[in-house]
């Protein structure tokens, strides 16, 4: 081009330019409202690969409906089933931020348990009030796991369990480890009282070092909290979680798990009547099941005949890791690995989700792999 012909090309963008000078710059495109906004979001994790999974529908459980989700990208890969904490306190609804990646490796069952998120909506409270209790919580995950088994085609998968849930998961291993590829346990519990005995030390001991009189003077009122034979009522343990919280036991770094529950309100695997009352089933079931939780040692058992995966934040103080990595080191399995989360407490899928990722494929998907139970 000659000298002529680009001052020509440059004159021709300098007019452009100014012919739209005047205009109007365009407003930014926001969604006016949750429905607009969860649209954004369900389109752009919506599942399109030609082999993939995306499923939300009732099944019937524990003789009552119960909702799951059930997400992948492949119908070959591992199935993957999430028994979520709590009590009460679902992981769907945050799934669509922090589990999207799961989905490339594995098909993700998520669950709404007895007393929990939606499932808690569809039957009366004085109907399910009766049956909180362990063994039918645990009936629940193995008439789940059966029906994930039967429903996906899957001889075998695996079973991830968090905070309660890892008491439930890993009870279900424990009496059926042949329907497993492995056990993950997430904030797993073991011996809970020595667990809430090193939880209220750490605590106390941050709010001495914090120079927070009230903090102390509440913590010292429990004592001796959690005493051999004397499990602590649930009144005591909301208030040890109030300061457990404060000082990064539930998530490093942060005084609450407050961003972590927040993801939900952008979740397009609830209505907006749903919710409204997506917390309900926590504030239900909590005072019911977790004081019973407190009687159990998980520890006394040393065997485990499916491979023991563990996921461990290294500030988790909720259900102490420390407590949990002990009994692991005891523990005989056909296979063992432990990940510690150097930046998390007991939420490490929301407060790592990448290097959560990449645990779960790099120590978990092998074992399917080695089964031939995966998508090339």
């Amino acid at each position: 081009m000659n000298a002529l012909a680009r001052t020509l090309v440059f004159a021709a963008a300098l007019a452009a330019g100014a012919a739209h000078a005047d205009e109007p710059a365009p407003k930014p495109v926001t969604p006016a409202n949750r429905a607009e906004a969860i649209a954004v979001v369900a389109q752009a994790r919506r599942i399109v690969t030609p082999n993939g999974i995306e499923r939300s529908e009732k099944v019937r459980i524990g003789g009552i409906e119960q909702w799951v989700s059930i997400r992948g990208n492949d119908r070959r890969n591992p199935v993957l089933l999430v028994v979520h904490g709590g009590p009460g306190y679902v992981s769907m609804p945050m799934s669509w931020w922090n589990g999207r990646g799961w989905e490339e490796y594995f098909t993700v069952v998520h669950w709404d348990q007895r007393a929990s998120g939606k499932t808690h909506l569809l039957t009366p409270q004085e109907q399910i009030a009766p049956t909180l209790t362990p063994e039918r919580m645990i009936a629940d995950v193995e008439e789940m796991v059966a029906w994930v088994r039967k429903d996906l085609g899957k001889d075998k998968i695996f079973l991830l369990g968090h905070s309660y849930g890892s008491y439930l998961g890993l009870e279900t291993a424990r009496r059926h480890p042949q329907w497993l590829h492995a056990y993950i346990g997430v904030g797993q519990a073991t011996d809970v009282a020595e667990s809430e005995r090193r939880g209220w030390r750490a605590t106390l001991d941050a709010a001495q070092r914090d120079g927070n009189a009230a903090a102390v003077r509440e913590l010292e009122a429990l004592a001796p909290y959690a005493a051999p034979g004397h499990p602590p009522t649930i009144q005591q343990i909301y208030a040890q979680r109030k300061w457990l919280q404060r000082y990064g036991g539930t998530m490093a770094y942060r005084q609450n798990n407050d961003d972590d529950s927040v993801l939900a309100r952008l979740s397009p695997d609830y209505s907006d009547e749903q919710l409204r009352g997506l917390w309900k089933g926590n504030d239900f079931a909590t005072p019911i099941l977790l004081p019973q939780l407190m009687t159990q040692n998980l520890a006394t058992g040393k065997t485990l005949d499916c491979p023991l995966i563990l996921l461990l934040g290294r500030h988790d103080t909720n259900v102490n890791s420390d407590v949990a990595a002990e009994w692991y080191a005891q523990v005989k399995a056909p296979g063992k690995a432990l990940v510690w989360f150097e930046h998390s407490a007991h939420m490490p899928m929301t407060e790592e989700p990448g290097k959560f990722l990449l645990a779960l494929v790099n120590q978990a998907r092998p074992y399917a792999q080695k089964a031939g139970d995966a998508a090339p």
